[in-house]
This record gives C-alpha cells, structure tokens and sequence, in this order.
C-alpha cells in the first residue's frame, strides 16, 4: 500500500527496541511518508528525527508515542498543525488532550499503530 497521507510519529527513537521505531519501520514498509520528532535527534532509515514541530500543516495523522506528562509542551503546537486524526499508542493516552482534539474536528483513536497497520486499518 503506498499513500500521500503525511503521518508524524511524536516520540520517535532510533533505538530499534522502541514501539516508535518498530511503527515508523512499518509504515515505511507500507508506503507511508513519515515525519519524525523525537526528543534525542538521531534517525531511521536515514530519516531525521527532528526536535521541532515541522513547520508545515500537511500532516494527516499523528501516532502518540510520549506519555501524557511528555506531550504537554507539545499539545498546543499539535492542535495548532491541525491532522486529521492523532492515534494514542497504549501508554500515551491522554483524555484532556483528546478532548480538545475533538472539540477541534481531529479524529481521535486509543489504538495501537502496529495492529492497525498488520490488520489493513491504518
């Protein structure tokens, strides 16, 4: 499956142990074009993983992979990107910001990307 749909994966890591590596290694796979911001820099397959909120509003969807008190400083830069839906691995649900997400018309999901993506529901 290949796709035009942006997806950013919030607490990426280079560290191939790391749910966030194994998704942004699958979503490579599947022909997804990933953005990758991570807190320590590094890269995956030669993909930057950036500190900053990228600067454009294209993202479609976001996977969580920070928890709850590590996404603060990130959560009004997120509403401000505006995806269509952010996805909140287990271990990065956060219901305020969920329900801000919504109130902003973001689909919200607690669901696991890497089952998504195995069972076609990505």
């Amino acid at each position: 499956m290949s796709s035009d749909k942006k997806v950013l994966v919030l607490g990426a890591s280079k560290h191939s142990y790391r749910y966030s590596y194994l998704a942004t290694m699958r979503l490579l796979e599947n022909g997804y074009p990933v953005h990758l911001l991570g807190t320590t820099g590094g890269e995956i397959m030669e993909r930057p993983i950036i500190k900053d909120f990228p600067l454009e509003n294209s993202i479609h969807t976001v996977t969580m992979y920070l928890s709850r008190r590590n996404q603060r400083e990130y959560e009004d830069r997120l509403l401000e990107l505006g995806p269509k839906r952010i996805i909140f691995n287990p271990g990065a649900e956060n219901f305020g910001l969920s329900e801000r997400a919504e109130k902003s018309g973001i689909e919200v999901l607690d669901a696991c990307t890497l089952v998504m993506l195995a069972a076609g529901t990505f």
